[in-house]
């Protein structure tokens, strides 16, 4: 009886998690107007827009959700184009653009990429700084399942642009004032040579 009830329990979460996501096909003909300024495929051609491919869909459709309320995270541009997005909408786009492959286009610094790799991997802990790894991966790739976003192989000028929004509070759609918390401990050239690092990680 036990062993029934916990298959059927696996079976309503296995179910449950595929009603929820979104549908590839559907979200490459939903995604057309994002591929003017994030590429056909996600990877965008210039580093002030961020690289979508490969990003994990949940974030994706938090980002949709955060830009619609124009509050916490707002970008008028953005604003627009995601007006009309419903939740279906954004969970099909996100699930199109997370099966799509990061290019290794972005462009880094070789000289911070040591500094960088340091934070990065093991955080500073004179400082308060958590490593970025632990919520990111080791390569970058997120944590899909509690949404954290992948970042390996991100634009440096984009990666860079947000860090300092969190740090001077223009960006505040971080739950628990997570990205707020870590940002505010770091220097500019800590900033810099994370970015970096991200931008090197494939």
């Amino acid at each position: 009886m036990k062993k029934l009830f916990l298959a059927g329990l696996m079976f309503l979460f296995a179910t449950s998690g595929t009603a929820i996501a979104g549908n590839a096909e559907a979200g490459k003909t939903k995604s057309a107007a994002c591929g003017g300024c994030h590429g056909v495929d996600g990877n965008s051609p210039a580093p002030s827009f961020p690289k979508l491919a490969g990003q994990n869909e949940a974030y994706i459709v938090k980002q949709v959700k955060d830009f619609k309320a124009n509050d916490t995270r707002k970008n008028e541009i953005m604003f627009g184009m995601v007006a009309a997005l419903s939740d279906e909408d954004a969970k099909d786009i996100g699930a199109y653009f997370q099966a799509q492959s990061v290019s290794q286009a972005a462009t880094f610094d070789e000289s911070k990429l040591a500094a960088g790799r340091a934070l990065y991997k093991g955080g500073d802990l004179q400082k308060g700084i958590p490593a970025c790894q632990a919520c990111h991966g080791p390569k970058g790739s997120g944590t899909a399942g509690i949404g954290y976003p992948q970042l390996g192989g991100q634009y440096t000028e984009y990666t860079l642009a947000q860090m300092k929004a969190f740090k001077d509070g223009s960006r505040t759609n971080d739950d628990k004032m997570l990205m707020r918390s870590i940002v505010e401990k770091m220097s500019d050239a800590d900033m810099t040579a994370v970015a970096n690092y991200i931008a090197s990680l494939k």
